[in-house]
């Protein structure tokens, strides 16, 4: 239960701490650290000597260490050696759990999006609600980590979360938690011509999953095959190696993302091999607020080579890569630290700006007298700034949103996508956005 990340491959943390002791401080600001060190020291020792009751110390260790690197970036983290299994058993797409990504917002924990067929998903919990509470015992103003041991428990036993939720008075949600077992990639189809690959998450078996669902829709819909709706919406994103092997599967080789570390030097290009697995087959990528890492380098990457229609709204914004280095083997947990940003294939810095569709189309109706103001990445406490100058836009009505009496328990954003390609449009609209 954590904000999705984008998770570089171990091995380049060797290279990267043997770059920070090669480019070991000064004298004089190595002196200022070692002071700073011992002030700590000397507060620590007397919270030990001198504070009402014994404290718990290595719990206070830890909530130092998440200090300092939560001080840097909203992703930056400490991970305990319990943290890091669960993390660990997250990328291999199986957990325990309720099946909801968090985040901190001032204070509070929101939802930034449930994951499919999971047990908050059938509850009800949506993205954007705030859980201020886990079985009546108020989380506000505590951390992330202490609201996820909470919620976190034996497989089968019952969590209570109480919701706010805009517009309603705030309420509670009973849920039984389960051994999660993510399916990242689902395929059907709709109407007989058109295929829906839905795409929840980007785990160790999305890029293998995706070629399933690849040869599902090719066999079901055979020639009537019209075009691919890939449904990103709701997907916090996952592992960089996925989000490049899925959108390996659209492109016919060129380049899919690039990132960029602390040093001019510090630059990896990520490319697609040859060959079009859907063999040029039009295809449109739905987004939303709460698609975030992996799945805005998948739409950005489809985006600039113009390979698809980008419909929905705009992206949540995340475009930092975090490296996971275990510490004493993983002994002593592990440091999950930001080390470089992402770049589209046109170089398009996505950080804190996302990634804005082709065509926007709203998923409900939008009353102009009161914008809905989801979070996005450039909302969140430390949030790293884009190093382009890009901003996300401002809170605005849609010009495309369902008419007036359209039906709620209908999916407008995929009904309008199906549209397109029947029409024959998307390959008309990536003309004319190239032109």
């Amino acid at each position: 239960m954590r904000l999705a990340w984008i998770a570089a491959p171990v091995a380049g943390a060797a290279a990267l701490l043997g770059a920070l002791a090669w480019s070991a401080p000064e004298d004089n600001a190595r002196g200022d650290v070692y002071r700073q060190l011992e002030l700590f020291a000397d507060v620590l020792a007397r919270v030990e000597q001198d504070y009402v009751t014994e404290i718990d110390e290595e719990a206070a260790m830890e909530a130092a260490l998440q200090g300092m690197l939560a001080s840097l970036d909203p992703h930056s983290s400490y991970l305990s050696p319990d943290d890091f299994r669960d993390m660990r058993s997250q990328a291999r797409g199986e957990y325990q759990g309720l099946g909801i990504e968090v985040t901190m917002e001032e204070g509070v924990v929101r939802v930034v999006s449930p994951i499919d067929d999971t047990p908050a998903a059938r509850a009800g919990i949506q993205a954007g609600d705030y859980i201020t509470a886990v079985n009546g015992q108020s989380i506000v103003g505590g951390t992330l980590n202490d609201a996820v041991t909470l919620m976190r428990g034996e497989v089968g036993t019952e969590v209570t979360v109480t919701i706010a939720r805009e517009g309603r008075d705030p309420f509670d949600v009973t849920v039984a938690r389960q051994t999660i077992t993510t399916r990242a990639v689902t395929a059907r189809i709709e109407g007989g011509d058109i295929g829906v690959i839905r795409i929840s998450t980007f785990n160790e078996r999305t890029g293998s999953m995706l070629q399933d669902a690849i040869r599902q829709v090719r066999r079901d819909a055979g020639a009537n095959l019209r075009g691919v709706i890939i449904d990103l919406r709701n997907n916090p994103g996952g592992l960089l190696d996925q989000a490049i092997e899925v959108s390996d599967a659209f492109l016919d080789g060129g380049e899919v993302v690039s990132t960029r570390g602390r040093r001019p030097e510090d630059v990896q290009r990520y490319n697609a091999r040859r060959g079009d697995d859907m063999a040029g087959v039009p295809i449109v990528v739905l987004i939303n607020g709460a698609s975030a890492s992996a799945s805005e380098i998948v739409a950005g990457a489809l985006q600039d080579r113009g390979r698809a229609l980008i419909v929905g709204t705009d992206s949540f914004g995340k475009g930092s890569v975090q490296t996971l280095i275990p510490l004493q083997g993983g002994r002593d947990g592990a440091l999950r630290l930001t080390t470089a940003r992402y770049y589209t294939p046109a170089g398009r810095s996505i950080q804190g700006a996302g990634i804005t569709p082709d065509m926007e189309v709203a998923a409900r109706r939008v009353d102009p007298a009161s914008l809905p103001r989801g979070i996005s990445e450039a909302d969140l406490p430390n949030a790293l700034n884009n190093d382009s100058g890009a901003q996300r836009r401002a809170a605005h009505v849609p010009e495309d949103q369902p008419p007036e009496n359209w039906d709620t328990d209908e999916d407008y954003q995929l009904h309008r996508a199906q549209e397109f390609l029947r029409r024959g449009e998307v390959a008309e609209r990536l003309r004319s956005r190239a032109g």
